[in-house]
């Protein structure tokens, strides 16, 4: 299916902007790396006003601290400010996000867990099945958790992010009204093929 597809989100027609969630599992690696990255995007293409970003974990062992030091240097590395301290997600975030986006499967899951109402289950999508080179077989869908390795996963997470983050953000445009060069992939979990609300 292709995004025009897809219908709008209500708050996206009227006056209010776009909210978009990102969620990873302690909200300290790669779900503040992705909303960063967002931002980035959003700033770059004049959209910062449409489109609202923040992010949030599904477990509280990090509630209150910044982003790990390495993420941090890294976002620095590629000129992304990272800011913010963890959150966990609640289930009254449903109701303020329109589109909420687990970093991997597991985060999928316990977001499905948490959904209480058939369109908030149905706003829960995997970032990277907006990713043109993941097949979305096995865990090529999922963004890895950099939390025990080094630097270099922290600097391939941000290569799986921004990826995905364009061409989550061209299927945004177009709900939009916005003009797009590409398209999400065809996943069989990729958004297109549920209803968002």
């Amino acid at each position: 299916m292709a995004a025009t597809d897809h219908p709008v989100p209500p708050s996206a027609g009227g006056g209010e902007p776009l909210r978009i969630c990102f969620v990873c599992l302690g909200n300290i690696c790669r779900s503040p790396t992705a909303e960063a990255v967002m931002a980035r995007l959003l700033e770059e293409q004049g959209l910062a006003e449409r489109i609202e970003v923040d992010s949030a974990g599904t477990g509280g062992w990090h509630v209150g601290d910044p982003p790990d030091e390495r993420a941090t240097a890294e976002a620095s590395r590629r000129g992304i400010p990272m800011r913010g301290r963890a959150r966990q997600f609640h289930v009254g975030d449903f109701s303020f996000f329109d589109l909420v986006v687990a970093m991997d499967r597991r985060n999928l899951a316990d977001l499905h867990d948490l959904a209480l109402e058939p369109d908030h289950h149905d706003k829960v999508v995997l970032l990277r099945s907006f990713d043109p080179s993941a097949t979305g077989a096995g865990d090529d869908l999922d963004v890895p958790d950099p939390y025990y390795g080094g630097p270099d996963g922290f600097s391939h997470v941000f290569d799986l992010v921004e990826a995905a983050c364009r061409n989550l953000l061209d299927h945004v445009r177009v709900d939009l009204g916005e003009p797009s060069d590409g398209a999400p992939p065809d996943h069989p979990d990729h958004p297109d093929r549920a209803r968002r609300r």
